[in-house]
């Protein structure tokens, strides 16, 4: 199950391929991120598919909203870097995507989905909210990879 809210969130560095500006970056730490702003993180499985495509695309034609929440987004997936801007290209994903190629932070967040349809390890579908304390304000992990998380409870945990 995934994280409980009140829970010191697990710092960690990922890498993207770009930014949400489109500029080539360093590898993103959370702790780096924390204290200026409080962070979403929107784990899904992954790249190219139907749900993640929707949802991504949801949240990037709403931006705005986070940023007057004074968030930051990052969606997380074991994709490569790569193949997570190929996708951010095709489909105007504006939010910072950050490749889980190892498992690390989704075993760390506790949302690793081990085995999906036997051809490998994803991650769950679920959301943390972080407070600039680096606690945990709200966590959701959807039942089915299909769901999509609900964005207003997001934007609740955010106010």
């Amino acid at each position: 199950m995934a994280l409980a809210p009140g829970t010191e969130a697990p710092d960690f560095t990922l890498m993207t391929a770009k930014d949400a500006g489109d500029k080539m970056v360093l590898p993103v730490k959370l702790s780096d991120a924390l204290g200026g702003k409080k962070v979403v993180l929107l784990f899904f499985p992954a790249a190219f598919t139907g749900v993640c495509t929707e949802e991504l695309c949801d949240v990037s034609g709403g931006l705005g909203a986070y940023e007057e929440l004074d968030a930051v987004v990052y969606g997380i997936s074991t994709d490569s870097p790569f193949a997570q801007q190929a996708w951010a290209e095709k489909e105007g994903i504006n939010v910072t995507l950050l490749s889980d190629k190892n498992h690390e932070v989704s075993k760390a967040y506790d949302v690793l989905l081990p085995g999906l349809l036997d051809i490998g390890d994803f991650c769950h579908r679920a959301v943390f909210v972080i407070g600039k304390d680096g606690k945990i304000l709200h966590s959701e992990q959807t039942p089915s990879p299909l769901e999509l998380p609900d964005l207003d409870k997001i934007k609740e945990a955010l106010k």
